[in-house]
């Protein structure tokens, strides 16, 4: 594992109750840094399988207190705008300072786009496209106004660089992820905020877990088709590891990525470039 050096910082991170957002939370603190760890703690709708729970969050958190880092825990609905700028509120109130966002929380489903109910489509963009949006508008204007930099890194996916059939509700929401990501990097450059995302490939968590239970195993042998056999899928263990992107997040998060600004960086062992 790569030495970063995140000490006297705070990162805020969505979507930690478990999978990718609680290896980030754990990273981060491994690295020396505070963490706000959030999440919806709760199921939405139109997905069918189970989201984090609340005493998932609160085992992130005494993740990050295992690596000797203060945690402060959160329940909050990225999609509720009042939700987001009171978290942001209270993670100032505890620390003071935020310095990196990791704008990771997210949902799958799967639904061919002439066949999709709008409830489907709304919760999805809500989600994983506004969401990512009201979480760096808020932790955005701390940096703008404290002046001295910070980091935003969002997860986009594959489906933010190429078509996703069966989910494109989810790939708009993804190619959103990199328009925003684009266009916040020149908005916010002036104050010396990094603006970035990753786009991984499957990752082996517990939405993958849930999605492939709600659906069948079909749906990763598809996206096995799509992209070959140099990618990595296999529905006894699928995808990559968290600690895989993770360790993307710490790089885009730390001074040795300070001119790197505006980009999707591909994890996803070759999928994007078949």
């Amino acid at each position: 594992m790569v030495e970063y050096d995140f000490s006297g910082k705070v990162a805020f991170v969505t979507g930690a109750a478990h999978g990718q957002g609680r290896s980030h939370a754990q990273h981060y603190a491994k690295h020396g840094a505070d963490v706000v760890v959030t999440d919806i703690a709760g199921n939405m709708d139109s997905v069918p399988y189970d989201l984090g729970t609340g005493d998932e969050l609160d085992e992130t958190a005494s993740l990050v207190e295992d690596e000797g880092q203060e945690a402060l825990t959160v329940q909050m609905d990225v999609r509720d705008e009042s939700q987001v700028e009171a978290a942001v509120g209270e993670a100032l109130d505890e620390f003071g300072r935020i310095d990196i966002l990791a704008n990771n929380a997210g949902i799958v489903t799967v639904s061919d786009l002439v066949e999709m109910d709008e409830a489907l489509w709304d919760e999805m963009i809500d989600t994983n496209l506004k969401g990512v949006w009201l979480a760096a508008k808020h932790v955005g204007k701390h940096f703008v106004e404290r002046g001295d930099g910070g980091k935003i890194v969002s997860t986009s996916s594959t489906a933010g660089l190429v078509g996703s059939p069966g989910a494109g509700h989810y790939t708009a929401a993804k190619h959103g992820v990199l328009g925003m990501t684009k266009t916040l990097a020149l908005e916010l450059a002036e104050y010396d905020v990094n603006v970035n995302a990753v786009c991984p490939t499957v990752v082996n968590t517990p939405m993958i877990t849930g999605m492939t239970e709600a659906y069948g195993e079909e749906v990763l042998g598809s996206m096995g088709e799509l992209s070959g056999p140099f990618n990595l899928f296999d529905t006894e263990d699928p995808g990559i590891e968290p600690s895989d992107i993770s360790e993307a997040y710490m790089w885009l998060s730390s001074d040795a990525a300070r001119y790197v600004t505006g980009i999707g960086l591909p994890v996803d062992a070759g999928f994007s470039i078949k």
